[in-house]
């Protein structure tokens, strides 16, 4: 058995700078790349405040929102669909009337001017409140695949409790 001398072994560094490099280089690739993607189901949404305030002219007053109001039955399910005073009987011919009243023009009506209110049962299942929030803010053409937005903002009326 050879005993090594201690004294001629050599020590083993790390070169940090170039390990440093590589890591502000990836840094800077991933940064340069990151494509920045609207969310699915990136809503306007106004909740209602826990009570009303008053407040001076706003867009209400000019464009006062669309109210949709969907009432439910004993169990939850829809019982009926309103635009206004108009009785709706699917949320595919809400879809069409709320077309028909934003219309496609660019003009001083164009959609982002629009609200729509919804007013919902307490107990209405939430599978009716996102078909309605489809139905109001836009549609996809099939074809195309592109996005036709309707209306963008949306608010929500207080809740209304089962008595009432």
């Amino acid at each position: 058995m050879k005993v090594r001398n201690q004294k001629e072994t050599e020590k083993v560094e790390l070169q940090m700078t170039p390990m440093i490099d590589i890591v502000f280089q990836l840094l800077v690739f991933f940064i340069m790349t990151f494509k920045i993607v609207t969310p699915e189901g990136d809503f306007n949404i106004k909740m209602p405040l826990a009570a009303p305030s008053e407040s001076s002219m706003e867009l209400d007053d000019i464009f006062p929102p669309l109210k949709v109001r969907l009432t439910a039955d004993g169990e939850g399910e829809l019982a009926s669909i309103r635009l206004g005073d108009q009785s709706i009987s699917n949320f595919d011919t809400l879809q069409r009337e709320v077309l028909k009243i934003v219309g496609t023009d660019i003009g001083p009506n164009k959609a982002s001017d629009f609200e729509v209110e919804l007013d919902c049962d307490y107990n209405l299942k939430y599978e009716y409140v996102i078909d309605a929030l489809t139905a109001v803010t836009g549609s996809r053409d099939p074809e195309s695949g592109q996005i036709t937005k309707y209306i963008e903002k949306v608010k929500f009326a207080p809740p209304r409790k089962e008595d009432s």
